[in-house]
């Protein structure tokens, strides 16, 4: 069996049009998910959580609002069961995260439980980007001791990163050209300034949660098995922002790669402005990780 996570940006959460909501969780239902990482959840919880509630019915699954409305996550009940919540995230999240833990169904009393998370980082400030993936890396930092050596939880987190993946991917897009981005405020929010004055595409936060053991799951397939269907652009080219370019992205944990089978970007076109990106892992490997931490720590 393939667990199925995906994340997905509803632009505005489809903006107060309920036709185009409806449209834009009917197509989420149709893709079996068990989990879903999503952001822009705004006004979730207004009228009693009356979208907040559609969108459980909808997608068959529970769902958790992070603070403000501006992220999400659901679940599958018949596979995991909630072991946790983190709702202090930090105070430098401009859109917070949503974090908990799950304990997959058949694991062995006591597995260990897989950490998921959904995140938008800041649009317009690189400074509070690099902040906001910095703070991201604790999620893979959170551990207990077993036979008294130190054993992680597992993370799975996903998200809209406003910021490019370091050039490297066999088949990633491209990097845009600052002075081909034609809106001036766009090339400041999406680029940095080096320590040798050059200004460049802002990829640290990719290179910050990689350094720190969470890998790109896409990047991963795109360079051990050469699947570069992988690295799809995730937003399209806009005449203000410049090319296509792989803004949504999953982190996973270096011990859960075995599990990771394939990864997809499915279309959203007419339904948002970011396309949507699905992980598959083999349920049986993610079973083994998750019950013989101490092995996979190895």
């Amino acid at each position: 069996m393939l667990i199925n996570a995906a994340i997905c940006n509803f632009e505005n959460n489809g903006g107060g049009d309920r036709a185009l909501w409806q449209r834009m969780h009917d197509k989420l239902a149709s893709l079996d998910l068990h989990l879903l990482l999503r952001q822009e959840v705004w006004n979730a919880q207004d009228d009693g959580n009356a979208l907040a509630d559609a969108a459980e019915a909808v997608l068959g699954m529970a769902g958790l609002i992070g603070p403000e409305c501006c992220t999400a996550l659901y679940h599958d009940t018949n596979l995991f069961t909630p072991a946790g919540e983190f709702p202090k995230t930090g105070p430098m999240w401009v859109l917070p995260p949503t974090v908990r833990s799950l304990q997959l169904a058949g694991t062995a009393p006591g597995a260990v439980p897989l950490i998921v998370g959904s995140y938008h980082l800041n649009y317009g400030s690189t400074t509070t980007r690099l902040s906001e993936a910095e703070r991201l890396t604790q999620w893979n930092d959170r551990w207990v001791k077993v036979d008294g050596r130190r054993v992680h939880y597992p993370a799975l987190l996903g998200g809209d990163n406003n910021s490019y993946p370091v050039p490297g991917t066999p088949g990633d897009p491209a990097l845009p050209v600052l002075g081909e981005i034609p809106d001036e405020p766009h090339r400041a929010h999406r680029s940095y300034v080096g320590l040798d004055g050059v200004r460049r595409m802002d990829d640290r936060p990719d290179d910050t949660l990689r350094t720190a053991g969470l890998q790109d799951v896409a990047r991963h397939l795109a360079t051990t098995a050469g699947n570069t269907t992988a690295v799809a652009p995730t937003v399209d080219a806009y005449d203000t922002h410049g090319p296509d370019s792989r803004i949504d992205r999953i982190y996973a944990s270096k011990e859960l790669l075995p599990a990771v089978c394939e990864v997809e970007v499915i279309d959203m076109k007419g339904l948002s402005d970011h396309h949507t990106v699905v992980v598959r892992l083999d349920r049986d490997t993610l079973t083994d990780i998750l019950n013989n931490p101490l092995t996979r720590a190895a």
